[in-house]
């Protein structure tokens, strides 16, 4: 009897762990469209563009790439220096139709797979989707082509200023 509920704590603990141990990025119960409003509203006032990360805690890929980002400093800062960074749920989960009319007013990003990147600018025009898999290197993030692609659709690489004489 005593080896059963050792057994059973155990198992218990390991349950526990992997459940805790699970991401929790996304959050299906947020309201995305409001979310982005605010964003695009900070972005505005900022002089900043919208980085949408549109994904869910279901996708590796997703997960991989929101740690990259933080875990690269370069990266980190240009997103905090470009960018409102704001992460969209896409899911099994009960809010995954209710973000269905935000990915349609986005032109349907989903194509692309997961996670997809999506910029705006700060009146909510949607400047570019990107295709994360062109920003992978074998098992992972490309630092390089990750760098690249926040510069390049960064609003100072967009600003006409930069282009005349």
């Amino acid at each position: 009897m005593r080896m059963n509920l050792i057994l059973l704590g155990l198992l218990f603990c390991c349950i526990a762990y992997g459940q805790s141990d699970k991401p929790k990025l996304y959050n299906p119960e947020a309201d995305a469209k409001k979310e982005l409003a605010e964003a695009i509203k900070k972005a505005g006032q900022e002089g900043k563009y919208v980085l949408l990360q549109i994904g869910g805690n279901w996708c590796p890929w997703c997960i991989r790439f929101h740690k990259f980002i933080n875990a690269e400093s370069s990266i980190d800062s240009i997103i905090k220096k470009d960018y409102i960074f704001l992460l969209v749920n896409h899911s099994k989960e009960k809010t995954e139709y209710k973000n269905m009319e935000l990915l349609k007013q986005l032109d349907y990003p989903q194509r692309f797979g997961f996670p997809v990147l999506v910029v705006l600018d700060g009146s909510g025009k949607r400047l570019h989707t990107q295709d994360s898999g062109y920003l992978e290197s074998g098992e992972g993030y490309d630092k390089k082509k990750v760098i690249l692609f926040l510069k390049n659709w960064s609003p100072n690489a967009l600003n006409p200023k930069n282009y005349t004489k």
